[in-house]
């Protein structure tokens, strides 16, 4: 594996996902090579994840490549350092999920969006749900957070969400 060249491999991989949703394809399958999948899954990252930033970047302009390369950045070095390269098997259940206007401390979006960075870090999202989609890019622009930020703050209070709430609150006053 290759750790100097990740930023420009990744970069390759964004713009041609992006290139390829924007031509119309939505069948996420066909949207890399084996060996691309395979560069992929060996730093922690999916093509689902890919297919998403292409999928908001053309419907929205956003994230880009800078914040999804700062995300997956903080997800592959999750993988590679406290899960060793190795996948999780676990997925969020999404039912399980606080609802998008509950609140913590007058906070909403906040609930539902800590378990979710926890499972972007483990590689445990679903399809169905996209760290940083346009619910989450709301958040962290009311908030004056960037997303991958957000990610490490959560990952520094793994087993303490009370210490990332109150880390949010104090953001929020701030700005």
């Amino acid at each position: 594996m290759k750790h100097y060249d990740f930023a420009d491999k990744f970069h390759a991989l964004y713009d041609k996902a992006v290139k390829t949703y924007a031509a119309g394809q939505t069948d996420q399958a066909k949207y890399f090579t084996a060996d691309e999948k395979t560069f992929l899954a060996a730093n922690g990252l999916s093509v689902q994840a890919m297919f998403d930033y292409a999928e908001d970047h053309q419907g929205y302009g956003e994230p880009g490549y800078d914040r999804a390369l700062a995300i997956e950045t903080v997800r592959r070095d999750y993988y590679l350092n406290v899960q060793q390269g190795k996948a999780s098997a676990a997925v969020l259940d999404v039912a399980k999920m606080p609802g998008k206007t509950d609140a913590v401390k007058g906070i909403e979006w906040l609930p539902r969006l800590v378990p979710k960075a926890k499972a972007k870090l483990r590689g445990e999202l679903p399809s169905s749900l996209m760290y940083s989609c346009g619910g989450d890019r709301q958040f962290f622009r009311a908030h004056d957070i960037h997303p991958a930020e957000f990610l490490t703050l959560v990952w520094r209070n793994l087993d303490n969400d009370s210490a990332t709430i109150d880390w949010v609150v104090k953001r929020s006053a701030q700005k």
